[in-house]
């Protein structure tokens, strides 16, 4: 998917130099939806890919083991697993969505681009299982890169009017989740020492 997104996205941006714009409007407007999502909690039941999955496909109510799907009486069911691996493909389709537009706004080469996503891809997956349980410490994270998403839309936004060094880009960035990360950590201690505190 990420290989498709990359090819036709250097390929539009190669023919159609208006469409860089269209890439930062979508961060920006990203960007602002994930501030404003940031302190709401997840509807996993309300989701709209789980609602309509459930409208087109008999489910079960319950896990069937590791099976996506069973049968029952002759009929097909999918399980609760399947709809988990559904949701986990399509959030890393939007995650491509938003990350891709964002690497143009530094490069236009295809190689970079395709190689930086497929360093991303893996070093996030190693990454997983160690920030699982340390994620929830990272309460401010989010506003970071949201606040990440609107420089670089408008760095794409303003392409024609003032050209922002690509190291400017990259301090920023850096500084933002670097400024994030380090302020969830004060404060998640802070509050875990008064918890301590408090306690007899």
């Amino acid at each position: 998917m990420r290989a498709i997104f990359i090819l036709a996205g250097t390929a539009l941006i190669a023919e159609f130099h208006w469409i860089i714009y269209v890439f930062g409007a979508f961060l920006v407007v990203t960007g602002i939806k994930m501030l404003m999502m940031a302190d709401k909690e997840p509807d996993i039941g309300g989701n709209p890919i789980v609602g309509f999955m459930r409208r087109r496909f008999r489910v079960t109510e319950g896990y069937e083991g590791k099976a996506f799907w069973v049968r029952r009486n002759g009929v097909l069911y999918l399980t609760p697993l399947f709809l988990a691996l559904v949701m986990v493909e399509v959030t890393d389709l939007v995650f491509a969505v938003d990350s891709i537009p964002a690497i143009f706004a530094i490069t236009t080469d295809p190689f970079i681009v395709w190689t930086s996503n497929v360093f991303a891809i893996l070093g996030l997956r190693a990454l997983y299982f160690a920030l699982a349980d340390i994620i929830r410490r990272f309460e401010y994270l989010k506003y970071g890169l949201s606040l990440v998403l609107l420089v670089i839309g408008a760095k794409m936004l303003l392409v024609d009017v003032w050209k922002m060094p690509t190291e400017l880009a990259l301090g920023i960035t850096a500084l933002l989740i670097g400024g994030s990360v380090i302020y969830s950590l004060l404060k998640t201690a802070r509050a875990t020492s008064a918890t301590d505190s408090a306690s007899p």
